[in-house]
């Protein structure tokens, strides 16, 4: 096991917003300033790439098969700016991370770990595929309450298309492997959520996956889940889902408990 206080490889990028074109416009300039941001945010997404990138340095593989990683954003990154990632290891074996901007301000924090053995595999029957909402839910606590399960999505990966800009990073491992980046997969959380819900503005604000299996080139991904929590964070309204990702209908290769500011507080309630 690593001493405490040993240190993981640092991770530096310039961070980038893939996202521009999104439906969700806080990844816009124009209408994230509206809601006081200096501009565009980076995906949530993204950054938590940022936040794998040491740890996949530092486990490999054996990460991608079973590892966890908790992520949480305190405040956005912007395009252009110069991300430093830096791990270390506690007394217990787990990893502590911290993202800072070219400021030196922390922007996001993790804990990550490794585990001897794999983890049980939730059961499928427990996550049921379901059709897509529609029309859409409106953004509100009273719609999302009367949903359980979410409707479903589906889709191929396909190694070759990855977009590494979306990702956060381009390790080798990925190519080698001809396997999914956990942002690929993670990026079905947020799709899940806009296609079941009729979203304006909406921030990423934390996800913790819990690593399963890896997703293979040429194979199918069912993403299912449901509303676990609703609550209200400053004005904001927030939701928790409870997410599995599933290859080929048969094998769970994530769990994600993923969270998000689905309705932003108005700019009177803000000022």
């Amino acid at each position: 096991m690593p001493n405490a206080g040993q240190a993981l490889p640092p991770y530096e990028v310039r961070a980038h917003n893939a996202a521009t074109a999104s439906e969700n416009k806080i990844h816009d300039d124009a209408v994230a300033r509206q809601h006081g941001f200096s501009g565009g945010l980076v995906p949530g997404i993204t950054v938590f790439g940022y936040l794998t990138t040491p740890v996949v340095k530092t486990w490999g593989a054996a990460w991608l098969e079973r590892g966890y990683l908790s992520g949480r954003f305190r405040q956005p990154i912007y395009d252009g700016d110069d991300v430093m990632v830096a791990g270390t290891f506690g007394a217990d074996g787990d990893v502590q991370l911290e993202a800072r901007n070219s400021a030196d301000e922390v922007c996001a924090v993790g804990h990550a770990r490794l585990d001897a053995n794999a983890p049980a595999r939730p059961s499928t029957e427990d996550y049921p595929e379901a059709p897509l909402i529609s029309p859409r839910l409106d953004p509100t606590p009273e719609a999302l309450a009367k949903v359980d399960v979410l409707g479903s999505l589906e889709a191929g990966y396909h190694a070759d298309r990855a977009d590494t800009a979306l990702l956060g990073d381009d390790l080798p491992i990925y190519r080698e492997l001809r396997v999914a980046h956990p942002v690929w997969l993670l990026y079905f959380a947020n799709a899940i959520l806009a296609s079941n819900v009729a979203l304006g503005p909406w921030i990423h604000t934390a996800s913790a996956v819990q690593n399963l299996s890896m997703l293979h080139h040429g194979e199918r991904l069912s993403v299912r889940g449901r509303v676990a929590e609703l609550s209200e964070r400053r004005g904001h309204q927030v939701v928790d889902l409870d997410l599995l990702m599933v290859a080929g209908n048969v094998r769970p290769v994530m769990q994600v408990r993923h969270t998000a500011i689905y309705r932003l507080r108005s700019t009177e309630q803000a000022s």
